[in-house]
């Protein structure tokens, strides 16, 4: 099965492809990265016997169920990530589920149509992107390392090496960031890409602390059992 056109016409091959990507301005937007996508896997789905119709329905409901399970997990990790923050800094106002859902619910929908009706706001955050990746890559090397320094003695440095990499990097970028977002004067970006700065610079402390801290304790648990 081919590409069907608006008028009904039915492409294959060659002229299927050069009639939905007639340029690099029809493959960009959100709405024909989407068409492509349930459009191809539709006929992927229609060569197993599936009609082409259904098969568009069934990835129709594939997308959006994506979309909305994403949106949910999204809002459910945000949560989490404001009430424990706020248990640390001592408000305990957004400590409560209730009060954390709505303070990441309407604080993304002041975002979203930060820049009108059209809900785009969001994408102003895209030059962030790839900080925050970075910062969670980081964070969850730092923990594997201080588990296998706990449980494993030097095979720590397996995950340790790429965590130390890893945060230099990320707190290298970012500090470069705030200063092209300065040359820009992108007050927003400068806001947050700070705030990454400094939500880096705590995790590798508290990463070092703990790092020493457990060898501490460990020498302290060795003590006590040979102690007794």
């Amino acid at each position: 099965m081919g590409y069907m056109t608006k008028s009904g016409e039915l492409l294959t091959g060659v002229s299927a492809w050069n009639s939905h990507y007639a340029s690099w301005g029809a493959a960009a937007g959100l709405g024909s990265k989407i068409s492509a996508f349930v459009v191809g896997s539709a006929n992927l789905i229609d060569s197993v016997g599936v009609p082409h119709q259904i098969a568009i329905v069934i990835m129709g409901v594939f997308v959006a169920s994506f979309a909305g399970t994403t949106l949910d997990t999204a809002t459910r990790i945000q949560r989490y990530v404001i009430s424990e923050l706020a248990t640390d800094l001592r408000v305990p106002v957004l400590e409560n589920r209730y009060a954390a859902t709505s303070f990441a619910v309407i604080t993304a929908a002041l975002l979203a149509f930060a820049s009108g009706a059209d809900g785009q706001g969001a994408l102003s955050l895209w030059p962030l992107f790839g900080a925050v990746n970075q910062t969670l890559a980081a964070l969850a090397l730092i923990v594997v390392t201080l588990y296998l320094k706990r449980k494993a003695g030097f095979k720590w440095l397996i995950s340790g090496i790429p965590a130390l990499f890893m945060s230099v990097m990320t707190l290298w970028a970012s500090v470069l960031n705030q200063f092209q977002f300065g040359v820009e004067n992108n007050l927003l970006l400068q806001i947050i890409n700070a705030a990454i700065v400094v939500i880096v610079l705590w995790i590798i402390v508290e990463g070092i602390i703990k790092f020493f801290k457990t060898s501490s304790v460990d020498d302290l648990e060795v003590s006590e059992v040979k102690s007794f």
